[in-house]
């Protein structure tokens, strides 16, 4: 086990995390000696938050040092996996053995186990956030006892303990559902007129393959849009050169303009397995663009329109402090703190200079404008909402709470980020 006292910092640098400790054990049993012995911890996944939903005035905890675990059950298509691992490491193990994932976020580099429990997402009309992958997580609670929770066996709390913002334990493992291995061809449209988006054309945009994301910076009127094929299921051909007014790509393409090219995903419609073109950037190369802030608001679908009009109105204010906005369609969620819980969703996603000063006052007038369209912020990312405005867009809030009071009912793994929203509801 390694322990050191020096100051942990978050995958952008905005955050300085506050713990006395930060802690690295080789064993689960190493784990559960330090959570028996901790008045306060949290859990550091790969740091790729951009808000203190991790910090702590106690003990930070990261778990990739247990041993890598990756148990698949090919008659049941499951894997189990080790609460420390990343995407990257998952994904390749399950394509080597001939299994996939359905759905992947943008990124490969972040931990699984941290994605789930902020309620992360890929894009698809029918995909769901990536937690519904989840049918069962193994997890460290107070003074130090394992804990299992199952899909199946526990209906009643299950849906609230795995979006859970790391408030019932230390997750050190999860079962996910797996499927066959497939390919995947991704094909890139520049110059697309959103003029349009605003109606029904968005429907036809956003369903015209497996996967589909668009990117603009909203004050020019236009934006690429990435269509992510899935070939069992799809052609592998791109719908037309001019294609929804747009230009089909005929050069590599990255999302942040003037960013190294390889370090995206191969485009141009050449296939590939599901883990080298799902993810908009490769395992071994820098995401995006690295010093950036990023936030991001789910809304309903239905009110997809009327934020189409809103984020153009602002495109001007936005222009200064935005490298890129990218908007994507999840399908209504189960997780009680899922942002697409109940509903399907249209996300707005934003990566910002790293700037806070001059990204805040922006965030805020987005906030303020989309709000009344029913507007959910990333639980991982830059909000300027109170607590109380964020529970009360979650109709099974109230339900989590108890759920967190009567598992930690000394708030083991409470910190200010967490209390704060409890004591809101």
């Amino acid at each position: 086990m390694v322990t050191i006292n020096a100051p942990a910092r978050n995958w952008a640098g905005n955050v300085t995390f506050g713990a006395q400790r930060l802690h690295r054990p080789a064993s689960v049993g190493e784990l559960r000696r330090i959570v028996a012995g901790s008045r306060q911890l949290r859990v550091l996944g790969s740091g790729h938050s951009f808000n203190l939903i991790a910090d702590t005035p106690g003990d930070l905890v990261r778990v990739d040092g247990l041993p890598p675990r990756i148990d698949i059950d090919a008659a049941r298509r499951r894997v189990t996996i080790g609460g420390g691992l990343r995407y990257a490491e998952v994904n390749a193990a399950l394509h080597a053995a001939g299994f996939a994932l359905a759905n992947l976020a943008s990124l490969p580099h972040i931990s699984v186990a941290g994605s789930c429990a902020t309620g992360t997402h890929g894009s698809g009309d029918s995909q769901r956030g990536l937690a519904s992958a989840v049918t069962a997580l193994e997890l460290i609670g107070p003074g130090g006892d394992t804990v299992r929770l199952d899909r199946a066996a526990d209906p009643d709390v299950f849906p609230g303990a795995v979006v859970s913002l790391g408030a019932l334990g230390v997750v050190t493992a999860l079962e996910l559902e797996i499927e066959p291995s497939y390919d995947v061809a991704q094909w890139v449209y520049e110059n697309v007129p959103l003029d349009g988006l605003d109606g029904a054309r968005f429907d036809a945009l956003s369903g015209a393959a497996y996967s589909v994301s668009t990117f603009t910076r909203w004050h020019d009127g236009r934006g690429t849009v990435v269509l992510k094929r899935r070939l069992d299921r799809e052609s592998a051909a791109h719908p037309g050169a001019g294609w929804q007014g747009g230009t089909l790509a005929t050069a590599p393409w990255h999302p942040i303009p003037g960013a190294p090219t390889e370090h995206s995903t191969e485009q141009l419609g050449v296939p590939g397995p599901w883990h080298e073109r799902l993810p908009h950037f490769r395992p071994g190369h820098r995401p995006s663009h690295g010093a950036e802030l990023q936030s991001e608001l789910f809304l309903p679908r239905a009110a997809a329109p009327e934020a189409f009009a809103v984020l153009r109105e602002l495109g001007e204010l936005l222009a200064p402090v935005l490298q890129v906005s990218e908007v994507r369609t999840i399908a209504a969620d189960e997780q009680w703190l899922a942002p697409s819980h109940g509903r399907d969703s249209v996300a707005f996603h934003f990566t910002w200079v790293l700037d806070a000063p001059a990204v805040v006052p922006v965030v805020a007038e987005l906030e303020a404008r989309l709000l009344p369209l029913g507007a959910r912020p990333h639980w991982g990312k830059v909000t300027t909402l109170p607590p109380a405005t964020v529970t009360g867009s979650y109709e099974r809030f109230a339900d989590f709470r108890r759920l967190v009071l009567e598992r930690d009912p000394d708030g083991v793994f409470r910190n200010p980020f967490v209390a704060d929203l409890l004591a809101a509801a």
